[in-house]
């Protein structure tokens, strides 16, 4: 409950992110007496920041997290219609019954897929890790050339430290503090956190929030009626947002946009949309709920984080040794069955701490934004810091705020680095062991059925959208036609 809380804070905070809360909450929860509170943390917060992140979007139209940015539409329009309460309502509603829906989801395909993944091996994994990168750069916003390069410097920094294969130390120039490694947590406090309170500092005028008017009374009854007339899209949001969140690289962001593109295509009057339409509040509130369970699915399956909160995640579980991948069902299922347990648990405390959220809140963005970036800055320090009491650790944090502020200028997505950091030593492991095995040759790479499948994949994730835009070009429109 109390790192439910903090998730309420980190993400109903204006520019803050879910993955900066988990980011911060991991070295706490090292502290705690077994794996099974820690990670209970861990999903606390997420689920919980993820919603959090619609409060602000809904009072001020300013996102608290990246998946909040589709609730805006609508949702201020209700807002601004006198209608706060009743959006917040819906949207707290429907967050709950689409983490409900995906953790279901998680809970009986997960296993399933497992069974599927025992018949991997070095060269499936290899594919499927330069899969996760890819995907996660051709989705990230901006274009796909900076995805790559952000992926490429991601896998450049897992580099550093002890060769995978050899045993070597390589690029640690000396410094013991590198032969580990670059740091996980520090690097993502730093890209998360601190940079987001540079982006803040240069512009002088953000640092005064602005203020609420008023506090609507939360519409239950209204709520209700509306999710009975609406459970088609609730149930469609959380299948997207499900199967968007279980695409490595994908996350909370995009799911909740391709549900809300879903939902205004299907429609009868789209045009409504962005007016305060009900279907634009609960498509993205269910989708990224249904996310944060569906990133699940791949970083048990098979070690691969569905997005930066499971890379983040998938690091906590490696030191508490367990081992994500198909064997974590035999080697560890009692582990998992407690995962999946607190996750649905997660979603019946979300009512609760997401009501007073949304009362506590409406009087907390008053306050100045230079008074919460303070806070964001010590949390930074701590965090990076407590993980394992190292100066350096503060100093890498700090080198990669800059880094990641000044990515971000230049568009270039910081999600792919991530992945890159967390998927680079899967990738060049079995790269090398496969190599080995083979003497060698790159045949079994292309021509082992699921390998094949999976670099066929790969190839259709970038050349698909560019065939279809030539084909779109090219085909005659039919205003040209004799008929038209």
């Amino acid at each position: 409950m109390l790192a439910m809380l903090f998730g309420l804070f980190v993400g109903a905070t204006p520019g803050l992110t879910a993955t900066m809360a988990v980011a911060l909450i991991v070295p706490i929860s090292f502290y705690m007496p077994n794996p099974t509170t820690g990670l209970a943390m861990i999903l606390g917060v997420s689920f919980t920041a993820i919603f959090a992140g619609d409060i602000p979007a809904i009072y001020l139209r300013i996102p608290g997290t990246p998946a909040s940015a589709a609730t805006t539409l609508d949702g201020h329009a209700m807002a601004l219609q006198g209608r706060a309460g009743y959006a917040l309502a819906l949207d707290l509603a429907c967050s709950c019954i689409g983490g409900l829906i995906g953790v279901l989801l998680l809970i009986f395909l997960a296993p399933q897929l497992a069974r599927f993944a025992l018949g991997f091996s070095n060269f499936e994994y290899f594919w499927l890790g330069v899969l996760g990168l890819s995907l996660s750069a051709a989705v990230s916003s901006g274009s796909t050339a900076r995805g790559l390069l952000a992926a490429g410097f991601g896998m450049l920094l897992s580099t550093v430290g002890i060769d995978v294969v050899s045993g070597t130390p390589r690029f640690t120039f000396g410094r013991s503090d590198l032969m580990m490694g670059v740091g996980f947590i520090p690097v993502m406090i730093g890209l998360f956190g601190l940079s987001e309170v540079l982006r803040n500092v240069r512009h002088r005028a953000a640092l005064s929030a602005p203020s609420i008017r008023t506090e609507s009374r939360l519409a239950v009854r209204e709520c209700l009626r509306t999710l009975r007339r609406r459970f088609r899209t609730v149930l469609r949001g959380s299948l997207v947002g499900t199967f968007t969140g279980a695409l490595p690289g994908a996350g909370a962001d995009i799911a909740a946009w391709a549900a809300y593109g879903l939902e205004q295509k299907i429609s009868k009057d789209p045009q409504q949309f962005g007016q305060g339409v009900d279907d634009g509040v609960i498509a993205p509130a269910s989708a990224h709920n249904g996310a944060v369970a569906g990133a699940w699915i791949p970083a048990l399956v098979f070690g691969i984080p569905g997005d930066s909160v499971t890379a983040i995640v998938i690091g906590a579980m490696l030191m508490y040794d367990l081992k994500p991948g198909p064997l974590i069902f035999e080697q560890s299922g009692g582990q998992v069955q407690n995962i999946f347990a607190i996750a649905l648990i997660t979603q019946f405390l979300l009512l609760p701490c997401g009501y007073l959220g949304i009362k506590t809140f409406g009087a907390i963005l008053r306050l100045p934004r230079n008074l919460i970036l303070t806070a964001v800055v010590v949390f930074s320090v701590v965090g990076a810091f407590a993980l394992r009491s190292s100066l350096f650790d503060v100093y890498v944090m700090v080198a990669f705020g800059v880094v990641g502020f000044y990515l971000e200028s230049q568009r270039v997505p910081v999600a792919p680095l991530i992945l890159g950091l967390i998927l680079g030593p899967m990738v060049e492991e079995n790269l090398r062991t496969g190599l080995i095995k083979t003497g060698g040759s790159f045949g079994p790479f292309l021509t082992r059925p699921i390998s094949l499948v999976l670099w066929l994949l790969l190839v259709a994730s970038f050349a698909g959208p560019w065939i279809a835009r030539r084909l779109r070009r090219t085909a005659p429109s039919s205003s040209d036609s004799p008929t038209a």
